[in-house]
């Protein structure tokens, strides 16, 4: 993940509306800030890809903020794409992590940046795999949330019957095992409002630290949902 700029990376603590407290790693623009973005991780936690990640839309101007969704059922999981690694994070993420939990946890990222300052009070939300369902949700449960996009989110065409408050965009890969195109299919036909975009791409193409990481795709859906932020999170 090829950052541009400098940032200031750092491990902090946020509030829950029901009184817990999860971990979230932090960055921050060196310069202007152009608004503020909340990442939501893979099923691997918010891992060193995932901090890559908040290091590259600080580096593009954004207030950014990974929680670690994770943190109530195990405290700073960051697991890696080897071995067991994808078991442990498919259970963790869909038999362990309860759902309604981690949108407040989601949440109190949210609420973190919008009280940063005046001029960061547009919040979007991008998050990948687990991360890209838990963004839809965002989108339609959470309040605050200005524009969303979602990467590949498994599940999603199982949360259709939810209306988004926001503007959406999402990306599926054409070659992606996880999400058939019949369900990209349906999120088209339910949901008119959304940007809907399908890569020569298997699922997990944006993490250059997977075997899927397919560089075009990333590039594109990249460049797509940092000109749909500063549309909406900028103006």
């Amino acid at each position: 993940m090829q950052n541009v700029g400098k940032h200031i990376g750092t491990n902090i603590s946020l509030a829950a509306t029901d009184g817990f407290a999860t971990g979230a790693y932090e960055a921050t623009p060196a310069g202007e800030v152009r608004g503020a973005v909340v990442v939501i991780q893979e099923i691997f936690g918010v891992n060193g890809h995932i901090k890559e990640v908040v290091d590259s839309y600080a580096a593009a101007g954004f207030h950014c903020v990974a929680p670690k969704l994770f943190d109530r059922v195990e405290r700073d999981i960051e697991l890696g794409y080897e071995g067991g690694d994808m078991q442990r994070g498919i259970d963790l993420a869909f038999n362990h992590t309860d759902r309604a939990n981690a949108l407040l946890d989601v949440q109190a990222a949210i609420d973190y940046l919008r009280s940063a300052s005046v001029q960061r009070s547009k919040v979007g939300v991008v998050g990948y795999c687990f991360g890209g369902l838990m963004t839809w949700l965002a989108a339609c449960e959470l309040d605050g949330v200005a524009a969303a996009s979602a990467y590949y989110g498994g599940g999603v065409a199982g949360e259709l019957e939810r209306s988004a408050n926001c503007p959406v965009i999402m990306h599926f890969g054409d070659q992606d095992a996880h999400i058939p195109l019949s369900d990209v299919d349906k999120v088209r036909a339910t949901q008119p409002a959304a940007e809907v975009h399908v890569y020569s791409a298997d699922h997990g193409f944006n993490c250059d630290h997977r075997a899927s990481f397919n560089a075009e795709a990333a590039r594109t859906a990249r460049t797509r949902t940092l000109d749909f932020f500063a549309k909406y999170l900028t103006s």
